[in-house]
């Protein structure tokens, strides 16, 4: 049988985080959306009501289970939190100490050492590259084993906290010609020779959140940094495997990240119903669909699809709490996520008109968040494809 609602412990901590978002995130939200590269120092506080930011994203640490167990824990609660606090803004959530991407890459592959050593830290991710975005499989920074240590060059573009985080996860190549298999992920202390934050970006949305580019230049970090293993992969035919040790962070990042933007979205509807409601219009639900008015079929429309959205991150989260294999369920409600996201919070801001596009109100703030929501940790597209190849039974290779 499926049981469609929150466990009492999840419930309680939805419950917490919307009274934070509305009284300790909401009242800053217009004062950090205009003054961006400034720091909000009044979200460290909050982050200490909610134990720091790495719970929020990464699920905390992994535990073995007995077999036959069922569990609702540490992905059910971020993801279950995180609808709360980017309901409350989600610029504001990327800036909290500890809410780095990082974290939840430590997390998913980290040694127990590493765990225990940078698992608290703030943590921030750094993939792409100025010639590579979605194709993470074209990663050019490069890492040399020298002794006992690592040396990487190379430049990373749009790191989200990469100026105010403390570690730094950087993807980077053992060996170019290999391909995928030779793509590594690297743990890097912020602080480190050869690693200098170049310049922060001027964005669209998130602006209470920095987003760095990082150069590398002869960097160089102990052997023990490399995440996973350091090892190139072969199969049993001794050909070179694809990087399927660094994606787990994405099965980890992902439906946080779809989280968000359900967040943000209900954020949007939420407002969108309270402005309509004093003009006459609210849902009932106590109508048939043809004695609807437009306005109310479209609020019915994205009610139906937020619901949708949600159910997949939570379906995606409960796999990852019982390691059951959820690749194709987080790309799954990443993609409905982010563009339930994108959807809800423009269609907010058009039934609202003017006061939808006025800065009198926060939704044409929101539609401005959710994009980065669609775009960051794969793109709709590739989403897609990567669940189109789980259900076709292809390849990267067979289907791209």
């Amino acid at each position: 049988m499926i049981n469609l609602e929150l466990a009492k412990k999840h419930q309680e901590t939805f419950d917490q985080v919307m009274l934070l978002a509305e009284h300790m995130m909401r009242p800053y939200s217009r004062k950090y959306d205009k003054e961006e590269h400034t720091y909000p120092k009044e979200m460290e506080e909050a982050a200490k009501l909610i134990g720091g930011g790495r719970s929020s994203m990464s699920g905390g640490a992994k535990k073995d289970l007995p077999e036959g167990t069922v569990v609702n824990g540490g992905n059910m609660g971020a993801v279950v939190g995180l609808f709360g606090l980017c309901w409350g803004d989600v610029g504001l959530f990327l800036a909290m100490p500890g809410s780095g991407l990082g974290n939840a890459a430590i997390s998913a592959v980290g040694t127990p050492e590493q765990v225990k050593k940078y698992g608290d830290s703030y943590a921030a991710m750094c993939i792409t590259e100025p010639g590579t975005g979605s194709d993470s499989a074209n990663i050019s920074t490069t890492a040399v084993a020298d002794g006992d240590e690592w040396v990487l060059n190379g430049e990373k573009i749009y790191v989200t906290d990469g100026d105010r985080c403390d570690t730094l996860v950087v993807w980077a190549t053992l060996d170019k010609s290999l391909g995928k298999a030779a793509i590594k992920s690297f743990i890097v202390e912020k602080g480190t020779p050869g690693c200098e934050v170049t310049r922060l970006e001027h964005k669209l949305g998130i602006r209470a959140s920095d987003t760095a580019a990082i150069s590398f230049n002869d960097c160089r970090i102990p052997k023990a940094n490399v995440l996973g293993s350091s090892e190139i992969a072969t199969d049993a035919e001794g050909r070179k495997k694809a990087f399927g040790g660094v994606m787990q962070t994405f099965d980890n990042t992902r439906p946080p990240v779809a989280a968000m933007a359900i967040g943000t979205a209900r954020a949007a509807l939420d407002m969108c119903q309270d402005l309509l409601k004093e003009e006459g219009v609210e849902l009932k639900f106590d109508k048939k669909p043809s004695n609807l008015s437009s306005l109310e079929a479209q609020l019915y429309e994205m009610e139906a699809e937020w619901q949708g959205a949600r159910l997949l991150v939570l379906k995606a989260a409960w796999m990852a709490d019982n390691k059951t294999p959820n690749s194709m369920e987080a790309s799954m409600c990443k993609a409905k996520g982010g563009r339930v996201g994108n959807d809800v919070t423009l269609r907010c801001v058009a039934l609202c008109q003017s006061l939808g596009y006025s800065e009198n109100y926060l939704l044409e703030k929101f539609a401005r968040d959710s994009k980065i929501l669609d775009i960051f940790e794969g793109t709709q597209q590739i989403q897609q494809l990567i669940v189109a190849r789980r259900v076709l039974e292809k390849s990267s290779s067979e289907l791209k």
